[in-house]
């Protein structure tokens, strides 16, 4: 079986793929996957073969760029359109070339379901958050406004349309490209327990678990209780992390704090408070007592995994469904303002009451049950040997190229 993967430059959509990536290519399946530079040393570890997407194509340098998506849909769908567009001419003898039986992209790399589409490629999403319909979609609290917005864009996004048919992409309106149905078949990188409306999503939704990776380099114990602060590798907030910095050197507890590379900002740390630029998460995880996080679903599903209760602090509506879903299942306490005192007391009330860790612990379980990566790869060559399977997605599994 060959499959041609698709992602996009960021290492919380990556990271989770790569196991599932390793488990294909230890079975004998090639997997051509198609990034950006600073992937490759790891996906090619995984035993794929990477080919190099440029990113300059992609307008994501500069932060302005990045910030907009997510909030400007018809920015987003411009952004969409000239990156499938800028990766075109590459995608088409690529794909020539490889003959993939089947495409995988991440659930925003959409120029990987806009290639599928073009060249009638079986195709499969690859979801590292929850997967979105229209019911789960009200765990992202968007309201009438961000409908609205929509409205308006409107003329914007249906000029964007009109350049991908000029191409010879098969797209009829924006939702050809964001959104995915039950007729999908998808990967999704949670278990049904954790995942908001499970029932309301077909079989062709395969709940595998989240990807957790080995520790590497084991972190050592040093107090009764440890809690570990992060707002992951993009999010940047200086007064927060002073905040809970001195919140917690209050206490007698083992305080790691990774923070990027702002650590230099902080002199004279009493001895229970460990700041570094980056940790093993892994590792600190498997001490930890509770985590301070900023609910990526990646750092989220990894504390819960080890069954370490979280203090809720989310900075995006995707982040916003994760903490909502935690609280709803019992497994964290939100923070309501970044004040010193809320988050002492927010940490305080999770290490006393020991409900929080048994339902986080609950919801490890169900990670464990679902069948990770050998399940996915049973799933996708599935697609493959079903001819059925292959009717439905309008293809024999070979690029009309061919």
């Amino acid at each position: 079986m060959k499959l041609a993967w698709f992602c996009i430059p960021a290492h919380g959509h990556t990271n989770p793929t790569l196991g599932l990536v390793r488990e294909l290519t230890t079975a004998g399946h090639e997997v051509f996957y198609f990034s950006f530079p600073q992937f490759q040393q790891k996906i090619e570890e995984a035993g794929a073969t990477f080919i190099r997407c440029d990113e300059t194509d992609f307008e994501m340098e500069d932060k302005g760029n990045s910030d907009r998506v997510g909030k400007d849909i018809a920015f987003s769908i411009e952004l969409i359109v000239s990156s499938t567009l800028a990766l075109d001419k590459m995608l088409e003898n690529r794909i020539a070339a490889i003959k993939p039986d089947l495409i995988v992209a991440d659930s925003v790399a959409y120029w990987g379901k806009l290639a599928a589409m073009k060249y009638q490629i079986p195709f499969v999403s690859s979801t590292t958050t929850f997967a979105f319909n229209r019911f789960s979609a009200r765990y992202m609290n968007r309201g009438f406004g961000e409908l609205l917005k929509m409205l308006i864009a409107l003329p914007k996004i249906n000029k964007q349309i009109k350049r991908l048919q000029t191409h010879g992409y098969p797209v009829k309106s924006f939702l050809d490209i964001i959104q995915n149905d039950n007729d999908t078949n998808t990967i999704v990188y949670t278990s049904k327990y954790f995942q908001p409306c499970a029932d309301t999503f077909s079989e062709r939704y395969r709940f595998i678990g989240p990807s957790i990776r080995p520790i590497t380099q084991p972190m050592k114990k040093t107090r009764d209780r440890t809690v570990y602060v992060s707002l992951g590798t993009v999010n940047r907030n200086p007064e927060f992390y002073r905040n809970c910095i001195h919140a917690l050197s209050r206490t007698d507890w083992q305080i790691i704090v990774s923070m990027g590379n702002d650590t230099e900002e902080f002199e004279n740390l009493p001895d229970n408070v460990e700041l570094y630029p980056t940790v093993d998460q892994m590792a600190v995880l498997a001490i930890a007592d509770a985590f301070i996080t900023h609910c990526g679903m990646n750092s989220a599903s990894e504390g819960l995994y080890f069954n370490v209760p979280l203090i809720l602090c989310p900075q995006t509506s995707e982040q916003e469904a994760v903490a909502r879903r935690v609280e709803e299942l019992g497994a964290g306490m939100r923070l309501n303002t970044m004040a010193e005192d809320e988050i002492l007391h927010a940490v305080e009330t999770v290490l006393k009451n020991t409900s929080y860790r048994e339902h986080a612990r609950k919801i490890s379980d169900s990670f464990k049950a679902s069948g990770g990566q050998t399940e996915a790869r049973l799933f996708l060559e599935s697609l493959v040997s079903d001819p059925c399977e292959q009717r439905k997605s309008g293809s024999s599994g070979r690029s009309i190229l061919e």
